[in-house]
């Protein structure tokens, strides 16, 4: 995103004049940092492991649906339900506690459903409910996931980059992904 707003003031820089190269600069900046994207989405899971583990391991300190968070943490700390993932990053200039708070409740048709409230430096982030059912044998787990606030399109690159990754990371747990549909709101 950095190469992209250097080269487009350059650009207009090398076009025009140097005033209106640092408007069009200073524009990009605000319109990459803005708050503008919104994803969410539903995804569906198969795995052979019974549907206990797999509540057991939605509800753990380690659920799979956050491999990318709990896989990089240089400390998980579980208290009252909740488990907190400290991660740094800079070359260790700069850290971030990621908190996980876990709901389990029996649906009305016998299912389990797994809520997980995902709060980062004290700032709701996401939300994923997880249904977890048996057929044929196989468990599956349908889960919806709903971001808390919006993200700016300087997030857009790590987004492609955890997108390229996450259904091998899943695998890797002995999901398989059968389905995915994933939307993105867009601020007006």
């Amino acid at each position: 995103m950095t190469v992209l707003v250097v080269s487009v003031f350059l650009g207009t820089y090398l076009a025009t004049s140097l005033v209106p190269a640092i408007l069009v600069g200073a524009g990009l900046v605000v319109v990459t940092r803005a708050p503008l994207v919104q994803p969410r989405g539903n995804v569906r899971l198969r795995t052979d492991e019974q549907s206990e583990a797999v509540v057991e391991s939605f509800t753990g300190p380690t659920p799979p649906v956050l491999v990318f968070q709990w896989g990089i943490a240089d400390e998980i700390t579980a208290e009252d339900g909740a488990v907190t993932y400290r991660l740094t990053y800079l070359l260790g200039l700069r850290s971030v506690e990621v908190t996980v708070d876990t709901r389990t409740v029996r649906v009305p048709s016998g299912e389990r459903q797994v809520e997980l409230e995902v709060t980062v430096g004290g700032q709701p982030w996401s939300t994923y409910v997880a249904t977890v059912e048996t057929k044929d044998s196989k468990t599956i787990v349908e889960y919806e996931y709903t971001t808390n606030r919006r993200f700016g399109l300087r997030r857009l690159p790590q987004r492609y980059v955890a997108t390229r990754y996450r259904d091998e990371a899943l695998r890797a747990q002995g999901y398989v992904v059968v389905g995915r549909d994933e939307q993105y709101s867009i601020a007006a």
